[in-house]
């Protein structure tokens, strides 16, 4: 045991980066256990969208929105995301299919989500990076972009 503290009082930083590490990867895989969401290729996100009554929700700022999207999604940037859940609770009982440019803000914004209790959360794997470069589907360019009211 003593040469144990030895080493971590000699080695600090490198002790600290292992127990951070440790820390990151424990999270990790509890928020993999824990989460009431899923990804879904953007293949079976057009079947998804054309068999259910599923709600589209762009993440992204309303720049990246206006440049291309998917038809009928809503914008909802996720810097103002959580001020725009009481306007979403009204598709509580829809599928919620996320998308942003990669699907990292999707799945924060997936988290909010299923922490205010909507249960049918589903995030496109790949953002629209994979929608429009790796499966070349269609996308919408506007003038104006569409948000919740």
């Amino acid at each position: 045991m003593d040469r144990y503290l030895e080493f971590i009082l000699n080695h600090y930083i490198l002790s600290l980066a292992l127990a951070l590490v440790t820390f990151l990867l424990i999270q990790e895989f509890f928020d993999a256990v824990f989460k009431r969401f899923e990804g879904i290729s953007p293949l079976l996100a057009v079947a998804k969208i054309n068999d259910a009554k599923t709600v589209i929700i762009d993440v992204r700022e309303s720049p990246d929105f206006i440049q291309g999207h998917i038809e009928h999604a809503i914008n909802a940037p996720l810097s103002k995301f959580s001020e725009q859940l009481p306007q979403l609770e009204k598709y509580k009982k829809n599928v919620l299919l996320l998308t942003c440019q990669t699907g990292t803000r999707a799945s924060a914004a997936a988290k909010l989500l299923t922490k205010a209790g909507f249960e049918n959360v589903l995030i496109l794997t790949g953002g629209m990076t994979a929608w429009q470069d790796e499966y070349k589907l269609p996308i919408r360019i506007t003038s104006k972009n569409r948000v919740t009211s």
